[in-house]
């Protein structure tokens, strides 16, 4: 039965079939008993039955629909998450695993003492050190945070105190002199080559700071190096402009969850004016991001998007030629 009621936990629906349960359910050897585990999670009120699709005529009778209310199923588990907020010290967040999966939890726990020592002992560092160095401090492996670490110490909302320099490529990018000093900085980060190069003769003459050159995957490690790189003491707005597919969505929505990145929509919506191109339809779905970045937008453009998206249709940052870049940049008020 508990082993039940954790795979319950981890399903990632609030609502579970017949069917669905059965295939959970596989160590029962008879109806019999595998009904006896649904009744009892019914009359514990963890599964409460979809009256409108209706029971099974066998006995006992079970539903065919049922909604999961995960908060019982998970009543342990956040009283747990409750003793270690009090026995952590309280820079330590903890939000984010009310969230989460248990195994996460699970997974993350000698980690999460081993920093509590870690600040019990010693406080909080006031000099920035490597990510490797900084990791065999905390949990005796100088791995750790470059293959795990650096996930579970943002999740904790720990990353800037620990000061931690990141081992990662430092930023490609172009600043434009005459904006340094302003009150606010504003940033362009773009997904491709192309459209860096495209942008770049006329960065002089725009709003923006610095253009940085994402290269992909490899701004999400790269922003890291955003301040020391740029120790500029103002105010900084970053924007965001990639390819119009899933993958281009992601990057964004990681980088996001990183720090504030807004999305260029200007760039966005004269993409949805040219002629999307046909493919990538293996590419890891995200409703979360997808969800994020939806948001960003109109709704009209936001359903655009997500149709071009369920058909597989996606649009290159190359769909837009370079004085058409070059216009967005220069004739549009960029405010966040």
């Amino acid at each position: 039965m508990e082993q039940l009621k954790e795979k319950l936990a981890q399903f990632n629906r609030k609502t579970i079939s017949y069917d669905e349960l059965q295939t959970l359910a596989l160590n029962h050897q008879t109806y019999e008993q595998f009904a006896a585990q649904i009744k009892k999670l019914e009359n514990e009120n963890i599964l409460q039955m979809i009256k409108s699709t209706g029971r099974n005529n066998r006995t006992p009778s079970l539903a065919y629909r049922y909604r999961i209310r995960k908060q019982l199923l998970n009543e342990t588990y956040y009283k747990e998450l409750q003793r270690y907020r009090m026995k952590f010290h309280n820079a330590i967040n903890l939000d984010n695993y009310f969230k989460l999966n248990k195994k996460v939890w699970e997974e993350d726990l000698p980690y999460l003492k081993m920093i509590n020592d870690y600040i019990e002992r010693k406080g909080f560092p006031s000099r920035r050190v490597p990510a490797p160095e900084r990791s065999f401090e905390l949990v005796g492996d100088e791995k750790w945070i470059e293959q795990t670490g650096e996930q579970l110490l943002y999740r904790i909302n720990l990353w800037e105190k620990l000061n931690i320099m990141p081992v990662a490529d430092p930023l490609m990018f172009a600043l434009n002199p005459s904006k340094i000093n302003e009150c606010v900085n504003y940033h362009l980060i773009v997904e491709n080559k192309t459209t860096y190069q495209a942008l770049l003769p006329v960065l002089h003459l725009s709003t923006f700071t610095s253009l940085i050159y994402g290269a992909g995957k490899k701004i999400e490690k790269g922003i890291e190096n955003f301040d020391t790189q740029l120790p500029i003491k103002s105010k900084h707005q970053l924007f965001y402009f990639g390819d119009i597919d899933r993958e281009g969505i992601n990057i964004w929505y990681r980088l996001n969850q990183k720090r504030q990145v807004n999305i260029a929509v200007p760039f966005y919506k004269m993409c949805l004016k040219k002629e999307a191109a046909i493919g990538k339809t293996n590419q890891s779905k995200d409703k979360l991001a997808l969800q994020t970045f939806f948001s960003q937008f109109e709704d009209q453009d936001a359903t655009t998007i997500k149709q071009l998206l369920d058909k597989g249709a996606y649009f290159p940052q190359e769909v837009l030629k370079t004085d058409e870049l070059q216009q967005i940049l220069l004739t549009t008020t960029w405010e966040a």
